[in-house]
């Protein structure tokens, strides 16, 4: 071995923070990934808030709008910096969501969206590789909010 190429290993200021797993796309799977995500963030100790109603909410999506048959989404958490990316890859790219400008008062569905947005720092689609699409949100992390 090269003595003059092995050096200390950089020190990083902050830990790699990274957790993804594969849901059923299910009303199931997509509680599941909700309750696994609280977890994770709990374990990580961050805030459970606004993450996992994020989460509920692009999982729920993901199962209802991305739902392919025996093809399963993929929830993925990272902390870069001081932020908190929630990501949700389904195998319905060619649905790709869409802010409604408001819901009716009286819809059962349609704002799953506009709280996201709400929520988040901000919020997006990715597309590709086919046949995916990833519906991704940042979540700021101050540390005056850490539990």
């Amino acid at each position: 071995m090269n003595q003059e190429t092995v050096g200390a290993r950089p020190q990083l200021g902050h830990p790699i923070r990274n957790f993804s797993v594969l849901l059923s796309p299910t009303p199931r799977g997509a509680r599941l990934g909700r309750l696994l995500a609280v977890e994770q963030l709990r374990c990580w100790e961050l805030p459970l808030d606004p993450a996992g109603q994020i989460v509920a909410e692009l999982a729920a999506n993901a199962a209802t709008h991305g739902r392919v048959s025996g093809r399963d989404f993929r929830l993925t958490l990272y902390v870069v910096g001081a932020t908190l990316r929630i990501e949700v890859t389904d195998t319905r790219g060619d649905r790709l969501p869409a802010l409604p400008e408001q819901a009716p008062p009286d819809a059962e569905s349609g704002r799953g969206l506009l709280l996201v947005a709400a929520l988040a720092d901000r919020w997006g689609v990715t597309p590709g590789p086919p046949p995916r699409k990833t519906v991704w949100a940042d979540v700021p992390l101050e540390k005056g909010d850490r539990r």
